[in-house]
């Protein structure tokens, strides 16, 4: 398990996309320490492109429907360290329902975000994912006051929730290989016009990689490892965080909460590269696994 540390390597090359002073925070800095040092200045383009998503949104978003169901989601994630106790899903016929329950609530936000067109919106509003994007976006994400407070709330400790930010930032390249589905080229082997929108594809691919893994750790129970496990429940909790983030500014539009419109721009944007960034990790961390990983058969 590597990726839930703070390594200098990754401290460095945070603090260098923040276009901070390594020697302003610790070897292992936490978010608050970030927060304190990054500058201050709000990103015009992001405040634009937040007012227009608003502009669309405000009247097609269900407020009550997306607090209920955001609460209730919440409350899933809580119980996180209880599903990965549980290790695989019993069941003589097929598994029971742990990771599949956790993620009920979500796929209710997913749908009333769908049947309201938030994700062409966003489509249509934000830019594609490029290493100077991501950059700004690590920005604002750093200097919101409420992301701390909602990752306390979701389990996460300090190393864990710098780490959620570092792995977006240090990944800005990998995150420009997705693209919106408009700027997908013509000429690809698949029909394009069946591609969904890139939120939408980072939000609902989230929930469905969680909604896969009771299946898949009961069919490949004798492979699996308690590192595999561990690793898995990391990718899991990620995931959802990053959903959580894409609900959470939702739910601030539905209600004209308190996010400034920079600030919500930086809550989609960091909760779809979340979301993104650890659907590629599970897949190499539970779902590929290797004669290296797998548990030692009883034969050797």
């Amino acid at each position: 398990m590597t990726r839930q540390q703070i390594t200098i390597d990754g401290r460095d090359e945070l603090t260098d996309a923040l276009g901070i002073s390594r020697s302003d925070v610790g070897e292992r800095p936490t978010l608050s320490e970030l927060r304190r040092t990054v500058e201050t200045e709000t990103d015009p383009e992001f405040a634009s492109m937040g007012e227009a998503i608003r502009d669309d949104m405000a009247r097609e978003l269900d407020a009550d429907l997306l607090a209920s169901e955001l609460s209730a989601f919440e409350e899933q994630i809580a119980r996180l360290p209880e599903v990965r106790d549980a290790g695989i899903p019993e069941g003589a016929e097929e598994p029971e329902t742990l990771y599949r329950e956790v993620v009920q609530p979500a796929w209710r936000l997913y749908d009333h975000l769908v049947e309201a067109g938030f994700f062409e919106s966003l489509e249509e509003r934000l830019p594609r994912f490029t290493p100077n994007h991501i950059e700004r976006t690590a920005h604002e994400l750093v200097r919101l006051d409420a992301l701390s407070e909602e990752l306390d709330e979701l389990g996460f400790d300090e190393r864990e929730k710098t780490v959620l930010v570092m792995n977006v930032v240090n990944n800005n390249t990998r995150l420009a290989r997705w693209v919106p589905t408009k700027e997908i080229p013509s000429d690809v082997e698949f029909d394009v016009e069946h591609v969904p929108p890139l939120h939408k594809r980072a939000m609902g691919g989230a929930l469905l990689w969680v909604n896969s893994m009771d299946v898949h750790l009961w069919q490949k129970e004798v492979l699996v490892t308690e590192e595999i496990l561990d690793d898995g429940y990391w990718d899991v909790k990620a995931m959802l965080a990053g959903v959580d983030l894409i609900a959470r500014a939702a739910l601030d539009i539905a209600e004209d909460g308190a996010m400034s419109d920079s600030q919500l721009v930086a809550a989609l944007t960091g909760g779809a590269a979340i979301a993104i960034v650890n659907q590629e990790e599970i897949c190499k961390d539970v779902y590929w696994i290797t004669e290296e990983m797998r548990n030692p058969t009883p034969a050797r």
